[in-house]
């Protein structure tokens, strides 16, 4: 029996919620797969990156997942990784102190402190505050955001990247300090993100307002869903459910948003278990994409092992997802392959191939690595 059809036969009886059969791979023999394809990815990044690097949105994205990782192997080497980045970065973002010159409509320069691709961060020192209860490890992230949320501004999530940069810092931050201000302005920016780039015929989100159907369109007259940019809403809405307070006035909301949009997530996942780049028009960037596809596969896991989406439904997808990451994406030597580079769009014609490798596609992978981890804990 093939490793391709003894991973799916096992895979079709676990979402079945059979077991038994002698000649598939138990549980625990497919949760140490899992685990091995965690360690071959993350070895390979962590060995050729050094944790020396800037706080900036593309490396803070991969210290997310690398710190999911790190919670279901137990694995310390990647825990002292992320401590040795945040060490290096002093625990901020942005680094400019004057308030009254704080930008965030797009940069990356010091002065740009308002703009959620330098507030990435903070989920990730949140995180390793809960460890020790270090108060300066959380002192700028409550610095920045409390200026932030006493302007009378809304419009500071405009891009559909930005849901995931910041709408977990806001529920971090409320855990750790109580503020119901947190949760309020969560929602009124949130609010603001919909107004602008959300279709809800299509249950998915626009990168932002630039590429707004019909004003924009795919090469073939289509809907251009960016398949990252819904990924990036996807998994932040993951990320804020698995926080908000029960009694959240607006967890409802939350909720039915992620479930609207796993069930869009279904009628666009291409045969082969991945995600192209412009969702609802395959021929506009043919070929597979592996960070869209990572957090999509993170959100589908996430959605049943907390009881939000049908097992039925939703786990062979996810687990089809799991196969291409770990199958096509992910290369002997660890290498994860298939990356759209930086960008905010799916271009015609760009190249995405095996080579093809970034900071945030190797942390999405982990994030769902780590959900297929608590999966098969179950």
């Amino acid at each position: 029996m093939t490793r391709k059809l003894t991973t799916f036969l096992s895979g079709l009886l676990l979402s079945l919620g059979l077991s038994g059969c002698s000649t598939l791979p138990s549980r625990e023999a497919e949760r140490a797969e899992v685990i091995a394809a965690i360690d071959k990815a993350n070895s390979y990044w962590m060995a050729r990156t050094p944790a020396q690097e800037w706080a900036f949105w593309n490396v803070a994205a991969y210290h997310t997942g690398n710190l999911e990782a790190w919670r279901v192997t137990g694995n310390d080497r990647y825990l002292r990784y992320t401590q040795a980045w945040a060490e290096h970065n002093q625990w901020t973002g942005a680094k400019s102190n004057d308030k009254s010159a704080w930008k965030y409509s797009y940069g990356e320069t010091e002065d740009y402190v308002l703009f959620g691709d330098w507030q990435i961060c903070f989920q990730v020192y949140a995180d390793l505050y809960q460890l020790d209860k270090d108060p300066r490890k959380i002192a700028r992230a409550r610095e920045v955001m409390e200026h932030q949320m006493a302007t009378a501004r809304s419009d500071y999530w405009w891009w559909a990247d930005g849901l995931y940069m910041v709408m977990p810092v806001m529920t971090k931050l409320h855990k750790i300090t109580g503020n119901r201000q947190y949760l309020d302005k969560l929602h009124e920016y949130y609010s603001y993100a919909n107004s602008i780039m959300y279709d809800p015929a299509e249950k998915l989100y626009y990168r932002d307002a630039k590429y707004v159907y019909p004003k924009h369109k795919s090469v073939n007259g289509k809907k251009d869903f960016w398949a990252r940019g819904d990924g990036w809403v996807f998994a932040a809405l993951a990320r804020v459910l698995a926080e908000l307070p029960p009694d959240d006035p607006h967890r409802a909301e939350y909720q039915q948003r992620f479930q609207d949009m796993a069930g869009a997530l279904l009628a666009s996942q291409q045969p082969g278990g991945y995600w192209t780049r412009s969702m609802l028009d395959p021929a506009h960037a043919p070929g597979p994409e592996t960070s869209g596809t990572a957090f999509f596969t993170y959100g589908l896991l996430w959605g049943v092992n907390a009881g939000l989406l049908p097992r039925d439904r939703y786990l062979p997808a996810a687990r089809r997802g799991w196969q291409y990451l770990t199958e096509v994406a992910l290369q002997p030597d660890g290498k994860l392959g298939y990356v759209q580079p930086i960008g905010e769009r799916a271009i015609p014609g760009q190249v995405v191939d095996v080579n093809s490798t970034t900071h945030f596609g190797v942390g999405a992978f982990l994030l769902a690595g780590a959900e297929m981890v608590r999966l098969l804990d179950k």
